[in-house]
């Protein structure tokens, strides 16, 4: 993403060997127009692949937030708000011990985070990660998701008028591929996980793809989800997909309904 500066000026002319002022935007400027403003290098390059775990965080009702009075004061207050706070607890999260010269992580941090507007991407790279690291994300990120609403939100609230009360997140690994000198990344998984952050009502929902829960989730986890199966339009008509049993309860039998039994 570039930020694009193109500022006409008035100059001088000569029409019909008549001088004209006229406001112009000048060659060099209008032909830096290009794919270079997106900030993604030599977009020819070949792609690399990368075995990767996609999370896709959105904050719900965002866009009603942004839309009330004085958004200008309130808005850039929220977002240096959370996303320092969301930064801050993925930091935490992966920390397995500290020590002096630095820190020892139970699995990497993520390799590429990426503002959505409203809401951030982050890819892991998975290729060295086992199946328990895998599941031990999934954990973490759920934390985070319950800890927006129970401790972010909390203090946010008292900052600016009727913030975002809820941080979804939906999970799915599988291959990506670079663009360009490797600023961003494209791959089906990265749709896959939008798609499941707004899956009904949810506010948390991981493919099954890749995830093998009951053989490497930690045993006081595996109770809190179940398995269901649901249609994803131009994803697939059978996604199987991890949800939270509390959530998944508290839906409607209509809204239950969307979902079937593996």
């Amino acid at each position: 993403m570039g930020k694009i500066i193109l500022k006409e000026e008035m100059k001088t002319v000569k029409v019909n060997d008549e001088e004209k002022r006229v406001r112009l935007l000048d060659n060099e400027k209008f032909d830096s127009f290009n794919p270079d403003v997106l900030g993604l290098g030599d977009i020819s390059l070949r792609s690399t692949q990368v075995e990767g775990l996609a999370a896709v965080f959105d904050l719900s009702g965002f866009t009603n937030f942004c839309s009330r009075i004085d958004p200008q004061l309130s808005v850039p207050e929220f977002l240096s708000g959370f996303l320092g706070w969301l930064f801050e607890e993925i930091k935490k999260e992966f920390v397995a011990a500290s020590y002096e010269e630095g820190k020892k992580l139970w699995a990497a941090l993520p390799f590429l985070a990426k503002f959505l507007g409203d809401g951030v991407l982050f890819l892991w790279d998975t290729e060295n990660m086992g199946g328990t690291e895998i599941c031990n994300v999934v954990t973490s990120l759920k934390i985070i998701c319950r800890d927006y609403k129970n401790k972010f939100y909390q203090q946010i609230k008292k900052v600016v008028v009727e913030p975002p009360n809820i941080l979804r997140c939906g999970i799915a690994r599988g291959r990506v591929f670079s663009v360009g000198n490797g600023e961003d990344y494209v791959g089906p998984c990265i749709n896959l996980a939008s798609r499941l952050q707004k899956l009904n009502l949810l506010t948390f929902c991981v493919s099954r793809r890749g995830f093998d829960f009951e053989k490497y989730m930690h045993k006081n986890e595996i109770p809190i989800y179940v398995l269901k199966s649901v249609s994803l339009p131009g994803i697939g008509e059978n996604e199987l997909v991890w949800v939270l049993k509390e959530e998944f309860d508290k839906l409607s039998p209509k809204e239950k309904a969307l979902f079937r039994e593996p």
